[in-house]
């Protein structure tokens, strides 16, 4: 299913073929839009592992590509949101967790946002932040959290989601990476 927004970007389910292609984006992300909040050295050792492709959302059906519509050929942003219990990471991070969350008590998680340099500043995170919480509503969600980079926190303050934690991901070598726990909580 393909959605397309007024602002001239169609949205659709990841595939597993896209994961080339969605990896390639992602460092191209990292190291075009995070250069000011986290070093090369940071960087170069998240990308892959904290900051990647979660084949368990492709999986699930709830990660998505966003394309402009005349060029639908061109991933300009990637992004999604679970209904399980890993807050972030990559396929190699070691400590995830693929259980299942219960939208009664638990938030959905809002995961893995990269959009690509060339398309930063277009509005892109905002339409797939919408469509994720829109998603994740539909699956009986109420509340949502994310680990975000320093890069994505004033979007998301933007869409009111406030800190509620810190997060030093060890990197190795002496190196962390700071992430941001954010939630945020429908207003009846």
């Amino acid at each position: 299913m393909e959605k397309k927004s007024d602002k001239g970007f169609a949205i659709r389910v990841a595939t597993e073929a896209d994961a080339p292609a969605l990896k390639a984006l992602i460092e191209a992300s990292v190291h075009g839009l995070q250069a000011g909040d986290y070093s090369q050295a940071q960087r170069d050792a998240a990308v892959g592992v904290h900051l990647g492709v979660d084949s368990q959302l492709i999986a699930d059906r709830t990660y998505f590509v966003v394309s402009p519509q005349a060029q639908p050929e061109v991933m300009a942003a990637c992004g999604g949101w679970s209904r399980r219990q890993t807050l972030f990471g990559a396929d190699r991070r070691p400590d995830r967790d693929a259980s299942l969350l219960d939208p009664a008590v638990d938030a959905a998680r809002i995961r893995a946002f990269f959009v690509h340099p060339d398309w930063a500043r277009q509005g892109i995170g905002s339409l797939l932040l919408q469509y994720c919480e829109d998603a994740a509503r539909a699956e009986g969600f109420r509340r949502f959290e994310m680990g975000a980079t320093l890069t994505g926190v004033p979007l998301y303050r933007r869409w009111g989601y406030e800190e509620t934690g810190r997060i030093e991901l060890e990197l190795g070598d002496g190196l962390t990476l700071p992430i941001v726990r954010m939630g945020k909580t429908d207003r009846e």
